[in-house]
């Protein structure tokens, strides 16, 4: 007779971010390669993080939702096809394997949308004797307390602050509570959502979940107009995009963490977690290309809460429309790997960056010309947009922070002023195609006037290439946009030239940094993702396309064991740094692909 093991369990491994991520657009969790949840705020994207393992809890083991085996040996981890379901097996030294599959609950129901603040976990013994151990140990006021917790005979309580979490289990309770290693002997389940009790059995409920939520994605899936090539790794980064938007109000947030540094022991510690207008209005070009359009939809609600105001846009807001995110440092929480500080808020929401009058134009534009749309944009919806536009031409000359969001000076930067351009010039499209003649005339004068000025100013003639900002002659990777939003053309030499000098002084290796001129915390030291893509794009645009898709695939090949990205990338080993999973690094590599792929035609 075989004897369980009494080996210890394996100890937790080090934090990195080779994780994946679950969700329904009401909240996201992020699993690490052995399937513990290591980071979740609750009961949305902004929420105190019950689960913050990753961040390093202090003075309390946990912050974390580990499903442990006994004598682990290795892990296996992939999305199954097309969707936002997790499956991770364990296998330990004896021959015994688990299957985990996790998800967020998401289908249609009732004319509406089913997607509540649950984590479904799904446990099956595949081979062996596999022992296993659950920890459940969420933390409260960002890793200072343990929850609170009542129980019963089915199901344990814990009391969060503003949100009490309900877990319900065909397993003992009392091997939950207490951490109690058992040897899985059939399937389990476990339902860590809202305090509400289950009025069915529990399995049969499991199997409708994984059923359902299967079939969402893969519908959502089959209708996306994704191109020839790179197929997975669109779909993936479509995904993430999607478990990003926040839909009680649209807002799309810029990633799900807070705080995990640019590079090593930077302090470029940043909290992403709210709605940055900017790469918000770049999720929907995005999603807009691939067809995915009710996202543009539901942001458009989301900016159209906010536009009402007359004292113009701030950068980001919250998502439920906060105005103040107060920064603040949390000192319960060490940090990703101990690299303190983490901050709570983003003091970005004080900063003038006028470019957000472009975006948001931008990202409104299509509401105006495609004819699938069940409610296109109207006369009305035009006017909304005009005080941005107003706005814009007022202040395009007007210093700013910039996109990379300069805590330290101001200056009128070149993309600032271009998408404040994009703003009139879209506008005046707009108007013309809704019959605005008097509308159309007046915002083009004002976008024709404003691109002559922007020339005089930008270019530098003596180096040859555009330059960051009109008092600068440095550069910085947003110029590679300058053609993406119409301002120039691809093959103007002008713009040739700033790609040339931006591949000669901003390119390490594959790597391509935002600047490299110190800024308030030094100088830069990772290469920022998207401005990777930027370039890949823009090699694609002047014509290398051969270069631009032998750079493509080296990117690709530095995704995580997933396929998933964060903010930032080392030059030198190519590991991921910065908050995750990064929605402009998705975008980037969505609108690269949709560049560089090969025609359907070209298969047949």
């Amino acid at each position: 007779m075989n004897t369980p093991s009494t080996a210890p369990f394996a100890p937790d491994t080090a934090a990195t971010l080779d994780l994946g991520v679950i969700g329904n657009g009401s909240f996201g969790a992020l699993l690490d390669s052995r399937a513990r949840v290591v980071w979740s705020c609750l009961p949305a994207f902004d929420g105190d993080p019950a689960f913050c393992a990753l961040l390093s809890p202090r003075e309390h083991d946990g912050g974390d939702f580990a499903i442990e085996l006994e004598d682990f040996e290795r892990s296996e981890q992939a999305y199954l096809a097309n969707t936002a379901i997790l499956r991770t097996v364990l296998y330990d030294r004896n021959g015994g394997a688990v299957e985990i599959v996790d998800f967020a609950p998401r289908w249609r129901e009732h004319g509406r949308l089913y997607r509540p603040v649950t984590i479904m976990r799904r446990i099956t013994p595949l081979s062996g004797s596999p022992r296993i151990r659950v920890r459940l140990r969420p933390l409260t006021h960002w890793g200072e307390h343990r929850a609170a917790t009542t129980w019963g005979s089915n199901h344990i309580r814990y009391l969060l602050p503003d949100f009490t979490l309900r877990l319900t289990t065909d397993m003992p309770v009392r091997f939950v509570r207490e951490g109690t290693p058992f040897v899985l002997a059939h399937r389990v389940n476990m339902l860590l959502g809202v305090d509400e009790t289950l009025a069915r059995a529990l399995p049969g409920f499991m199997d409708e979940a994984l059923e359902r939520t299967t079939g969402y994605w893969r519908e959502w899936v089959r209708y996306l107009s994704i191109p020839l090539e790179w197929q997975d790794a669109v779909i993936r980064s479509a995904i993430t995009l999607k478990l990003c938007q926040y839909e009680d109000s649209g807002a799309i947030i810029a990633a799900m963490t807070t705080s995990i540094p640019e590079a090593a022991g930077s302090a470029r510690n940043w909290d992403y977690r709210y709605c940055w207008l900017r790469d918000a209005a770049f999720v929907v070009r995005a999603l807009n290309r691939l067809g995915a359009t009710r996202s543009m939809e539901e942001f458009l609600r989301y900016i159209f809460n906010l536009a009402t105001h007359d004292d113009g846009l701030q950068p980001l807001y919250g998502i439920d429309f906060a105005t103040r995110l107060d920064e603040h440092e949390v000192e319960a929480l060490q940090g990703y790997r101990g690299m303190g500080p983490v901050r709570r808020g983003n003091l970005a929401w004080v900063q003038r960056q006028h470019d957000v009058y472009g975006s948001v134009v931008l990202a409104s534009t299509q509401l105006f010309f495609d004819r699938r749309l069940a409610d296109p944009g109207s006369i009305a919806d035009f006017q909304r947009l005009e005080p941005l536009g107003d706005h814009a031409f007022e202040l395009y000359e007007v210093p700013d922070a910039g996109l990379w969001e300069f805590r330290g000076r101001t200056e009128v930067h070149t993309y600032t002023a271009v998408m404040c351009w994009a703003a009139c010039d879209r506008l005046a499209k707009i108007a013309a195609h809704l019959g605005l003649d008097d509308r159309a005339t007046h915002w083009r004068e004002r976008a024709d006037g404003m691109r002559v000025r922007i020339l005089e100013c930008a270019w530098r003639a003596d180096a040859n290439h555009f330059s960051a900002s009109f008092q600068s002659d440095y550069l910085d990777a947003s110029l590679l946009l300058l053609a993406d939003v119409g301002f120039i053309a691809p093959t103007d030499p002008r713009f040739v030239a700033t790609v040339d000098a931006i591949g000669r002084d901003l390119k390490r290796g594959d790597g391509v940094f935002r600047y490299i001129a110190p800024d308030d915390f030094g100088s830069p030291e990772t290469s920022f993702t998207i401005c990777i893509f930027w370039y890949i794009d823009a090699l694609a645009a002047i014509g290398r396309v051969d270069e631009a898709r032998e750079m493509f695939e080296r990117i690709l090949a530095r995704r995580n064991p997933l396929g998933l990205l964060s903010e930032d990338l080392a030059l030198e080993d190519g590991e991921l740094w910065g908050n995750f999973p990064q929605t402009y690094s998705h975008v980037g590599l969505i609108m690269a692909a949709m560049r560089l792929s090969r025609s359907w035609e070209e298969a047949t």
